[in-house]
């Protein structure tokens, strides 16, 4: 029995227009979501080629280069004459958790590797020049730019901003070792005394899509924590942005 579509075709077609990212591509992260969600269950025959079509707005040419990510990921599996069957559904490893609690902030967790990829002078990031934010900028910045790593994949990047006078402070490789809210609390000369954090979704770009190995507008969690000093100035911000297979944020309500 074939699976439906749970989309109608004008709204398909019209939201993969919205995209500048590759039709085929978003038409990949479409039926990679209906494997995930269990609208095209596992071992269920899914539509054809010419259905995927009609349902979508979009050529048989870019439906085929869709099914062939899927099929090179082991999702779906194609029998001649048969049809097209969906094998497993995509992994999700969510190990990663979001900490929403101070002390969380301090560990250097899941046995990561912190790797360093840049280190530049920079005016203050313009993330906080952007909402309401706490503190005030300092003159100057030192932007590090960093990926973390486990068991040999790249899980988040991020920039790590730090005022030129507390980054000439820092500890002997603090900066490859430590945490950015551990760095803020360990500080020579320097107290914590107010820190925000916020978490959007986002999709990756061409830099974040070949530094963290993930598809093109693949959905990432940004979190941009910033801390300010007792003097209100803000002596540390970060922008990292983590995988979306392997990130969650869970925050106790009661």
């Amino acid at each position: 029995m074939t699976i439906a579509s749970p989309a109608s075709p004008t709204a398909t077609a019209a939201a993969l227009r919205k995209s500048a990212v590759s039709r085929y591509l978003q038409l990949a992260g479409l039926f990679r979501r209906r494997i995930e969600s269990g609208d095209w269950p596992v071992g269920g025959q899914i539509p054809t080629i010419t259905e995927l079509s009609e349902d979508c707005g979009v050529a048989t040419v870019t439906v085929r280069r869709a099914l062939d990510l899927l099929a090179e990921e082991g999702l779906i599996d194609r029998f001649r004459a048969k049809g097209t069957f969906v094998r497993e559904r995509p992994p999700r490893d969510t190990w990663c958790a979001v900490r929403t609690d101070w002390s969380g902030l301090l560990l250097a967790r899941y046995t990561s590797h912190i790797e360093v990829l840049g280190d530049v002078a920079s005016p203050p990031p313009a993330v906080t020049e952007q909402g309401e934010w706490p503190g005030r900028a300092a003159q100057s910045y030192r932007r590090i730019r960093r990926r973390n790593w486990r068991d040999g994949e790249a899980f988040m990047v991020s920039d790590l901003y730090i005022d030129e006078r507390a980054y000439a402070a820092l500890p002997p490789d603090a900066l490859a070792q430590m945490t950015a809210m551990r760095i803020a609390s360990e500080l020579p000369g320097r107290q914590v005394a107010d820190a925000q954090q916020e978490l959007t979704v986002i999709g990756a770009d061409l830099t974040v899509s070949q530094e963290l190995s993930v598809r093109l507008g693949e959905p990432m969690a940004r979190v941009v924590r910033v801390a300010v000093d007792s003097d209100g100035l803000r002596f540390l911000v970060t922008d990292g942005i983590y995988r979306g297979d392997a990130a969650r944020l869970r925050v106790k309500l009661k």
